[in-house]
């Protein structure tokens, strides 16, 4: 599990000291950072796993991410040309780190010299090793997911890597490969009643996001597709035939691979962003009733959020019981100048929060109180 993300010159951060913990929130204006905490782990896993990280070179642009070039990335106020990504985990009692130089002349980032290197880094006191704490799978859900589709693809080989695609374009992939897999008998995602089967459990997480919404797949093998739709249940009466996901509404189809993100096994690092996305509030405050679940057992989960319906779901996941609030962290993200701040209130055992920073979710209580004023 990853402790604290360090990041120095990185997009607008001129340097940033984040601790971590089992689910973590990330919370503010748009355009504040959010987005760029989960871009510094996708772009650092993206050249461990093809092998230039080890050379000293970040991939700005692959299958995970594309940051564009290096002055992309480079923090404007920067002093130096030096960009350094620090990570601490707990498998290692050091962090782990890197620095990078940045080109103007080739426009991208590289290992600079030893002596260069401590020149700019005096400030960060680390033990700047090359063994990234990257040991187990990741799963990234982006904010712009593939939304309702006729047909969806079959691949075995991204089944069997565990991957469906950072636009979920393979969700329905992943589902009809894996939907006899089981989770553990003591599972907390797991719905009292209901088969152990990954299918069931997604069917039923699906149900508290859309009450009587049943999964419904086929898969057509000469064709390399899934044929993916959804029933009804009908009081006193059978479900529904089967509707196309073209038919039925949007958040169906957008909200699966954030549900399967969320039961993926213990030890994955989940990334999500807007899981909120098209989404009523009844289905976004359940959505983070399972984002705790996950994280209780194992699963750390980054979420970016702009929904106080998720957050007061995880303050009563809290309070509930289901997450303790050591393992929940909330990260307000704000603009001093041309730099990101963050504050981090904490969470007691009712879900109530320490403090709440200027704007951190008080927009309805804004808005109440112009309904409820006289008028001029």
């Amino acid at each position: 599990m990853l402790r604290n993300i360090n990041l120095l010159h990185f997009k607008c951060f001129e340097h940033l000291d984040l601790d971590c913990t089992s689910l973590n929130l990330l919370c503010g204006l748009n355009g504040m950072g959010k987005s760029s905490v989960i871009q510094a782990l996708l772009v650092l896993r993206q050249s461990f796993e093809t092998g230039e990280l080890l050379n000293g070179r970040l991939v700005l642009g692959g299958e995970r991410i594309d940051l564009g070039a290096g002055s992309d990335v480079l923090f404007e106020g920067a002093e130096s040309n030096v960009v350094g990504f620090t990570l601490k985990d707990d498998r290692i009692a050091d962090r782990w780190g890197i620095v990078f130089s940045y080109s103007r002349t080739a426009d991208q980032l590289s290992t600079p010299t030893p002596n260069r290197t401590n020149e700019n880094i005096d400030h960060l006191p680390l033990e700047w090793r090359c063994v990234p704490p990257f040991g187990g799978h990741l799963v990234y859900v982006n904010a712009e997911r593939v939304g309702p589709r006729k047909l969806y693809q079959l691949s075995d080989v991204m089944a069997r890597r565990g991957e469906f695609g950072a636009s979920g374009e393979y969700a329905w992939n992943y589902l009809n490969h894996h939907q006899d897999d089981l989770l553990g008998e003591d599972d907390p995602r797991c719905v009292e009643g209901v088969s152990r089967r990954l299918i069931d459990t997604v069917d039923q997480w699906l149900q508290d996001v859309c009450p009587g919404a049943h999964l419904r797949l086929a898969e057509v093998r000469d064709a390399d597709a899934v044929i993916a739709g959804f029933s009804f249940d009908q009081p006193g009466d059978v479900a529904t035939r089967p509707y196309r996901a073209t038919n039925v509404g949007f958040g169906l189809s957008y909200v699966l691979p954030v549900i399967l993100a969320l039961l993926s096994p213990p030890g994955t690092l989940c990334l999500i962003e807007n899981p909120e996305a098209h989404l009523h509030p009844r289905g976004q405050t359940k959505l983070a009733e399972l984002s705790a679940r996950a994280a209780s057992i194992g699963v750390q989960v980054f979420a970016e959020t702009h929904s106080d319906h998720f957050i007061d779901g995880v303050r009563i996941a809290v309070r509930d019981g289901l997450i303790a609030p050591k393992d929940t962290a909330f990260h307000y993200f704000e603009r001093d100048g041309n730099k990101t701040v963050i504050s981090s209130p904490q969470v007691d055992a009712d879900g109530r929060l320490s403090h709440l920073p200027a704007g951190f979710f008080d927009q309805h209580e804004e808005n109440l109180a112009r309904l409820i004023a006289p008028r001029a």
